[in-house]
């Protein structure tokens, strides 16, 4: 894919060829070999049949009266060439004039594939473009006026789009000094980018009182409106010109940035009056269509489907340790995915020596790491309107931080409709870097969306930032809304123990459930879907993740990579299977997924060193005000939390070092069962509980909560 990324020329057209033998048979004949070389090794001419691939001449030669009928021709795709036998026939004395001046090394003509597959078929392709424009505000589609191409008649004929151009009344004729100007364009035919078209435009005259009739062995050049386009290949259909009339095998309208398409060459024999040049239409390459996203509509299918994109990251090229990457912008691209049609790298990663002493060496190895990033010369394309068609880019892992820049390059957010990924890292598996989750906050926020292809749920997860936060977490799609709308309540407590929470924890939420039904709290009401936040873990964290799932609430969680360090003991963590939301994080990075869980409502259950950490957080977020005051549940007995709690509280107190603090107390509050935990919500709920800097302090530094005034019905 690589090949066509770096080359301007389209996959159905070579570049012109020029000629390594010329013999003039008489005045009016002669026979060239043709050259063609660098031809791109994405030509579809390599790969269709013969007879769809067919010479085209160069129009400026066409206009002076000349024909080019290819005899034979001949690929190489291994070395990206094509040899050519083509009979040259003039119409006319200027042109017999110019197969004098032809020689050897004139640029006189390239090959175009007829690609079948690549035909519009449907006349809404075309009409579309009408009114759109690229990122200069050129229109990408028009006939005669930009603001008004109604004169453009498109029909549906044998399954594929003709349009009828209307010719202008009259014909194209020459003056006299064109005869003149014959040897410089010879000469300047060995300059394959001199651009002769405008040169013999000078010449022309446009005669509106001649006729549109065919004289023997004279070529006749009509004129339509100029047809400007950028989205498709034009071709003149020989099939539908009227009978005895013929067009030169410069019939092929390449998309071009200028107006182009209005003089048509003809010869033959008839006596009617042509009306009107038929046009059949061939489809540029899916990234160079100037298609927009929305319009894609297979595409879009295709990709809320995970088993479409899972079985597409599978003809990602092996090894597996090595980057890879594709950009798809059209939904049988998506389909039909193969090994040779990603860019595989394996980047070396060099050691930055440090922005602040060795700030340019620093700069060039890091350009120099983006370059080899297989996301890049797409990124690059983008920039350089070699791709232009909005679309997705698919990434084996999800993309180098350093690439941040470039992905956020205004042509490239507006082209980036989605970055679809595998996996978070390739050194460390499943688990975001804090840099990760920064560009991820970016992205997000210039509307660039980012989904985890999750094998092990086999879901596609969106990242979605919380609302209000700088945070997110990877969502599935069907519940991103709810996710948005979500009131967060957590479990905290140990990995090792899973204790006897189950129970009382379903019916709690159960409850919950019923009480949002009626409450009517800005944090808790009919419009607030629960999520239930863990670290993701064994233990208490399962059991919180399992009660979710069974209850059909949105079962979240932090995770973080507790595999076995160097050097320490930690308990390995690995992740619960009732988990469908999630974020990850590095080790390193702990006390920032602490402080990531956001938590509206934290409930603890029993725990080590970890749960004692999380509960000072909570206990500091509440002091400082990041967070409001809202009820944290300790569920358990009440020696059991007099143990991790009253001292620590009462010495802080006597020693004056929460003085004006001392009300954290009376957002803590330890029960037994649900009901209690319930009585606790139904009271904040209601505005009833004495809560925050205006509430009571307990010197225990919570409030056990005896016996149950809630009689809601709990099943």
């Amino acid at each position: 894919m690589k090949s066509y990324l770096i080359s301007d020329i389209y996959d159905l057209i070579t570049p012109d060829g020029f000629i390594t033998e010329y013999q003039k048979l008489d005045a009016r004949h002669a026979v060239a070999t043709v050259c063609i070389q660098k031809i791109s090794p994405a030509f579809k001419g390599f790969e269709i049949e013969k007879e769809c691939v067919f010479f085209n001449l160069k129009s400026t030669l066409a206009q002076l009266g000349l024909q080019g009928v290819e005899i034979e021709h001949l690929l190489n795709p291994l070395e990206r060439t094509a040899l050519l036998k083509v009979s040259l026939i003039a119409y006319g004395k200027l042109a017999e004039l110019l197969l004098d001046h032809l020689e050897i090394g004139s640029y006189i003509g390239k090959l175009f594939a007829a690609d079948e597959r690549r035909k519009v078929r449907d006349p809404d392709y075309l009409l579309r473009m009408f009114n759109r424009s690229d990122r200069q505000g050129r229109p990408l589609l028009y006939l005669g006026n930009p603001e008004n191409s109604e004169d453009l008649i498109l029909e549906k004929q044998d399954g594929h789009t003709v349009a009828f151009l209307s010719l202008l009344e009259g014909s194209v004729v020459y003056d006299p000094a064109i005869y003149g100007f014959i040897p410089t364009l010879g000469k300047a035919l060995k300059h394959p980018h001199f651009p002769m078209r405008s040169l013999v435009h000078l010449h022309q005259k446009w005669d509106p009182l001649s006729s549109r009739v065919l004289k023997p062995e004279e070529i006749l050049l009509v004129k339509t409106q100029p047809l400007h386009v950028r989205t498709v290949f034009g071709r003149v259909k020989q099939e539908l010109l009227p009978k005895g009339f013929e067009h030169t095998s410069a019939s092929i309208l390449e998309p071009s940035t200028k107006a182009s398409g209005d003089v048509y060459e003809l010869f033959g024999t008839s006596p009617a009056e042509i009306q009107t040049i038929p046009l059949e239409f061939f489809t540029l390459e899916p990234h160079r269509e100037y298609v927009f996203f929305s319009d894609r509509d297979q595409l879009q299918t295709s990709l809320e489907n995970p088993e479409t994109l899972i079985t597409a990251f599978a003809t990602a090229p092996k090894p597996y340790h090595h980057w890879a990457a594709v950009f798809i912008s059209k939904g049988e691209q998506l389909l039909s995915l193969r090994p040779e049609d990603w860019i595989s790298k394996e980047p070396y990663f060099y050691e930055f020596p440090g922005m602040v002493y060795h700030a340019e060496r620093q700069s060039l190895l890091v350009e120099k790491y983006i370059e080899q990033q297989p996301i890049y010369p797409f990124l690059k394309a983008i920039e350089d309107e070699l791709i232009t068609s909005q679309g997705v880019l698919l990434s084996r892992f999800f993309p180098s931080p350093l690439l941040k820049k470039s992905l956020l390059d205004d042509f490239v957010h507006r082209c980036l409709k989605g970055i679809y990924f595998e996996k978070p890292s390739r050194t460390f598996g499943d688990f975001f870097s804090h840099e990760d989750r920064s560009m991820l906050l970016d992205l997000a926020k210039f509307a660039i969306p980012v989904y985890w292809v999750d094998k092990k749920s086999k879901q596609t997860l969106q990242y979605v930032p919380k609302p209000n936060k700088d945070t997110g977490m990877f969502v599935p799609l069907p519940l991103v809304s709810d996710f948005l709308h979500a009131v967060s309540f957590g479990i905290y407590g140990s990995n090792l123990i899973s204790g006897h929470f189950e129970e009382e924890l379903t019916r709690l939420f159960q409850g919950l459930e019923i009480l949002r039904s009626r409450a009517n709290h800005p944090l808790f009401n009919t419009k607030t879907p629960i999520a239930l936040i863990t670290g993701g873990g064994p233990g208490v964290m399962e059991v919180g993740n399992k009660v979710a799932k069974s209850l059909n609430l949105l079962s979240c969680a932090n995770i973080v990579d507790f595999r076995a360090q160097s050097g320490t003991f930690v308990n390995e963590q690995l992740q619960n299977p009732y988990v469908d939301i999630k974020m990850t994080y590095r080790l390193d990075r702990l006390v920032e997924r602490q402080a990531e869980f956001n938590l509206d409502f934290p409930i603890f259950l029993e725990g080590g060193i970890g749960t004692d950490f999380e509960y000072c957080l909570e206990e500091v977020r509440r002091k400082v005000g990041s967070t409001a005051s809202t009820p944290i549940l300790l569920f358990g007995p009440p020696e059991y939390w007099k143990q991790k709690i009253t001292e620590r509280f009462q010495c802080n107190l006597k020693r004056g070092t929460i003085a004006g603090s001392e009300w954290i107390s009376n957002c803590f509050y330890c029960v037994q069962n649900a009901e209690q935990a319930l009585q606790i919500y139904e009271q904040f709920f209601s505005n009833n509980l004495l809560i925050g800097k205006h509430g009571p302090v307990f010197p225990e530094g919570f409030s056990t909560v005896k016996g149950t005034h809630y009689h809601s019905r709990i099943p």
